[in-house]
């Protein structure tokens, strides 16, 4: 089964590195310029799954939040991640004044955390990933980075 019918179906992860290593399988089977659009509530995953992405894309540098920054740029070594934590976003309008088209130079992945602040800035073929937390018999929720995620493609 491919990676896109396995997310389509929805996947659960059993840790944080089984959630990087299925990022970075999408990476491998994302088309050139594409956007993510990555839902879920603060602290489910969505940093860690950009860092599987990062892994998928050859990107060398650590990957951290950018929540203050709002956007990091990493070279990979087939094309480069935009990563773009829009949750500090008052207004769609502050996308423009951070010229991120800029770095949208061919060929490119722009993961999106908290897409819905971005209004109708969100490229339209975005493909929309929602993770969240499972609950059950695996680690606490509390323990997000190590807790088992679930990952769905819309």
């Amino acid at each position: 089964m491919s990676i896109l019918a396995k997310l389509k179906a929805g996947i659960t992860t059993a840790s944080a590195a089984e959630t990087r290593a299925l990022a970075a399988e999408l990476a491998a089977a994302l088309p050139p310029d594409t956007a993510l659009a990555l839902h879920g509530d603060m602290g489910v995953g969505k940093t860690t799954f950009v860092q599987g992405l990062a892994l998928g894309l050859g990107v060398r540098a650590q990957v951290t939040s950018p929540t203050f920054a709002i956007y990091s740029v990493y070279p990979g070594s087939g094309r480069k991640l935009v990563h773009l934590d829009a949750y500090r976003l008052e207004h769609e309008r502050q996308l423009d004044e951070l010229l991120l088209e800029e770095f949208l130079t061919s060929p490119w992945c722009l993961a999106i955390e908290w897409p819905e602040k971005t209004g109708a800035w969100l490229p339209k073929d975005a493909w929309h990933l929602t993770l969240s937390i499972v609950e059950g018999d695996g680690p606490s929720p509390g323990l997000r980075t190590t807790g088992r995620h679930r990952v769905v493609l819309r």
